[in-house]
């Protein structure tokens, strides 16, 4: 996660993977001082998009800055240049997410999709209300997305616990933080009545939602806005059907878009969304590579750079 040495970064070309709007292009083009153009045969470069062609996976990349939060397609697709600066944006992503989950958390509370049902009906039943305040959501992933869906979560009353990898003091927005596979997340997943997962894909979270931790849930409601791969979705399937998980709310599936015959789409008491919790906006890419490009030019690491060996 070593920045690039001022010298090349001055040399250095601008190259723009043709998905990054025109609006962007010259922003990006200001920034830097210099205009955007192809890869040179020989020369470094920075290279700024949603994924890393194979020819250009090369030396000659100082660092490449994703429009996207999420970088384990792009460290998936081949080898990375041993010495070349990841750097992914997050813009204002964990707001998105974080509203995203309290809409369906209070979606659930208020009945909202069995009234939108009776309406469809002509229907008039009273229906029950939940009271968020005071229960208990335990958040997968303490980092920057997870730390928001948290923060708001908390400031609705609701009692919030963090799952992470490491020990650590709980972060703004959560009242504790427990170590993942342990005693104490196996206890808070049974106190829970939500669990929502901001975690990234890495080899230690594919698959992380398995038999164990759905069956300690007790009917808890799963969210995921992480990625799809993190579930495993039979163990999912089988705790939705046995009850020990109430219902889930999926903007990640494991295969996207998710076709007609994906048994996704027929799991009990579920809710697909397309992916969209947390799409990235233009302005997004644009602040967060900005604050990047400074802090290199300075010689510090940015604080969105991607640590290639965890994924994240």
């Amino acid at each position: 996660m070593t920045p690039p040495r001022p010298g090349p970064l001055t040399r250095a070309r601008l190259v723009v993977s043709p998905s990054v709007g025109p609006a962007v292009v010259r922003e990006l083009e200001r920034i830097t001082g210099r205009p955007a153009g192809p890869a040179g045969a020989d020369g470094p470069f920075v290279y700024v998009g949603d994924s890393l062609p194979e020819p250009l996976r090369t030396p000659r990349l100082l660092w490449f800055h994703s429009v996207n939060a999420g970088t384990d397609a792009l460290l998936a697709a081949g080898a990375w240049p041993r010495e070349a600066l990841l750097t992914r944006t997050v813009g204002r992503m964990g707001e998105r997410i974080a509203q995203y989950t309290l809409a369906w958390v209070l979606a659930e509370c208020q009945s909202v999709p069995e009234h939108a049902a009776q309406h469809s009906r002509t229907q008039w039943q009273r229906l029950p209300s939940e009271l968020a305040a005071g229960r208990t959501a335990v958040v997968h992933g303490t980092g920057r997305i997870g730390s928001a869906v948290a923060g708001l979560l908390r400031a609705c009353s609701l009692r919030t616990v963090g799952v992470a990898r490491t020990a650590r003091a709980a972060p703004a927005g959560f009242d504790r933080v427990v170590l993942a596979g342990s005693r104490e997340e196996t206890a808070e997943l049974g106190r829970a009545r939500w669990v929502v997962s901001t975690l990234p894909l890495t080899d230690a979270t594919e698959r992380f939602f398995d038999g164990p931790r759905f069956a300690a849930m007790r009917g808890a409601t799963f969210v995921n806005v992480g990625r799809g791969a993190t579930v495993d979705m039979t163990a999912l399937e089988t705790a939705l059907r046995d009850g020990a998980v109430r219902g889930a709310v999926l903007d990640v599936l494991p295969d996207e878009p998710a076709g007609p015959a994906d048994r996704a789409w027929r799991l009990p008491r579920t809710v697909i969304t397309s992916h969209s919790a947390g799409i990235t906006a233009d302005e997004d890419v644009v602040t967060d590579f900005a604050a990047c490009w400074e802090a290199v030019a300075e010689g510090r690491t940015p604080a969105l750079a991607v640590d290639v060996g965890r994924g994240y």
